[in-house]
This record gives structure tokens, C-alpha cells and sequence, in this order.
């Protein structure tokens, strides 16, 4: 299922419920519809930020990998941090702050 972010601050965002889940989790948000408020996205900043924090700090370091040669082995072991998952939503977040907007889904 998908989940679609939108703002009058920024344009529409688009994310797979299971990786929007983590975040809403993070923020007290139900995946299937809700809102934060203008007041709320500081907050919201500050928690996912942390969040993106907490998570580097406990990511094992990468394998070292003495053969890597082809294209195909590097594709095979790349990872898509919560960092980069949270990113077009904690810039949507930052938008709103500064617009004072709401950001809404399942509208």
C-alpha cells in the first residue's frame, strides 16, 4: 500500500506503508490517515533527526569485501538506511515548520 504525504509547503511525497510505518510509529501517527499540525513538526524534526542519530551510531560497520569486481556483487549488498528512507519526509517536515503548514495523509 502506498501513503501520500502532502503539504501545501512542498510537493506530494509518495512512500510504501512499510517504510512510512517506522515514522509514523515514531511520531504516535496511525499509518492509515492522520495529520501533524503546524505546532507539532518541530517536534516531529527533532524526533526523527534523533532517530537518524541513534541509528548510525548502532550500524554495524560495513563487511570489508576483498573481491568486489563486477557490478552485479556491489548491487547485491546495498542497504537503504532509515536515513535516507526519512529524508524526503523530514524535508517536508522542515518546509511546513518554516510555513507554519500541516502535513496530512490518507486524505
Amino acid at each position: 500500500m502506498l501513503v501520500t504525504f502532502k503539504s501545501k509547503a512542498a510537493a506530494d511525497i509518495l512512500m510504501y506503508s512499510v517504510h512510512a510505518k517506522p515514522m509514523l510509529d515514531l511520531l504516535g501517527k496511525d499509518i492509515a490517515r492522520g495529520v501533524i499540525t503546524a505546532e507539532e513538526t518541530g517536534q516531529a524534526i527533532e524526533r526523527i533527526e534523533s532517530e537518524i542519530a541513534a541509528r548510525k551510531l548502532s550500524a554495524p560497520a560495513p563487511a570489508e569485501q576483498d573481491d568486489i569486481d563486477s557490478d552485479a556483487k556491489k548491487g547485491l549488498n546495498e542497504v537503504v538506511s532509515f536515513g535516507a528512507r526519512a529524508y524526503p519526509l523530514l524535508e517536508m517536515l522542515r518546509a511546513a515548520h518554516r510555513e507554519q503548514a500541516f502535513v496530512m495523509w490518507g486524505v
